[in-house]
């Protein structure tokens, strides 16, 4: 019995004697879970198509295919193309947020996450963090190809600044939608799909491209309606230096009742999934 006792660990043996880890910060594992949405862009091609080449290659087909049509040179459609460009960009990006939360839920990681001692908000609010960074990235690679081809903001560089942070603000409030999707959909195709049932009428259905004034008088109705066409109209204004009150204070009040609206649903339904 004693050669039995002598060969069994005593539990003080057993146990590490080193101090338990510090638990992660609020901020630390946002910004660790933030790092963590742009290294995506490494390893999807495909996001890094959206962000590098898609801007660049609607900007040069408009450009050359419809600007001097549109608005009698390239040149002079150019100062019109590049705030809308950036919108739309950028508008277009937000979907990712859905995707990657849904390629968690679907390989597991979600309830890894869960598991780990960290504020648990964190995965949902770093995701977010990492997107804005995505969105800026893109809207520089849409302002140094207008840069390159001509684009001369009035505004100079505080207006292009300023209407970044806009546009930015506007986005993460339609995140929160992505968000909302990603937990409801089974695939992140599914994501996608459902995505361009409302993007592609939000940016097409807009100023983006040509001036409302040339469409008939419903449609003129309907364009004025979409917050992405008060959203160009205060990006443009930021830019050239004409931008009126009315239009940021129109962009400001969309995003706070989006993301009222949306964000309380996305954080119900994300701690109900857990």
């Amino acid at each position: 019995m004693n050669t039995l006792s002598s060969q069994v660990p005593s539990l003080q043996g057993v146990l590490s004697k080193t101090r338990r880890p510090a638990r992660a910060s609020v901020l630390s594992a946002i910004l660790t879970l933030a790092w963590r949405a742009m290294l995506k862009i490494k390893h999807v091609p495909f996001q890094l198509f959206d962000v590098l080449v898609f801007p660049i290659m609607m900007t040069f087909m408009f450009t050359y295919l419809f600007g001097g049509a549109l608005a009698g040179s390239t040149n002079a459609y150019l100062q019109w193309l590049i705030p809308g460009i950036v919108v739309q960009t950028m508008v277009f990006l937000t979907v990712y947020t859905g995707v990657g939360l849904n390629a968690d839920i679907t390989k597991g990681l979600f309830d890894r996450f869960r598991s780990l001692p960290i504020w648990q908000p964190a995965p949902i609010i770093g995701a977010l963090l990492g997107d804005l960074t995505r969105y800026t990235l893109a809207a520089t690679v849409v302002l140094i190809v207008g840069f390159t081809l001509g684009f001369r903001p009035s505004g100079g560089f505080l207006g292009v600044v300023a209407a970044i942070a806009l546009i930015l603000l506007f986005v993460s409030s339609v995140s929160w939608l992505w968000i909302i999707v990603g937990m409801l959909v089974k695939t992140p195709e599914s994501v996608m799909t459902t995505s361009m049932l409302l993007l592609f009428p939000m940016t097409f259905v807009s100023n983006i491209f040509v001036d409302p004034k040339t469409m008939p008088g419903w449609m003129q109705t309907v364009v004025s309606l979409n917050p992405v066409t008060h959203l160009t109209d205060a990006s443009r204004g930021l830019m050239q230096g004409n931008v009126t009150s009315g239009d940021v204070y129109w962009v400001l009040i969309a995003a706070a009742i989006v993301t009222a609206v949306f964000a309380p649903i996305a954080m119900r339904m994300y701690y109900r999934e857990r």
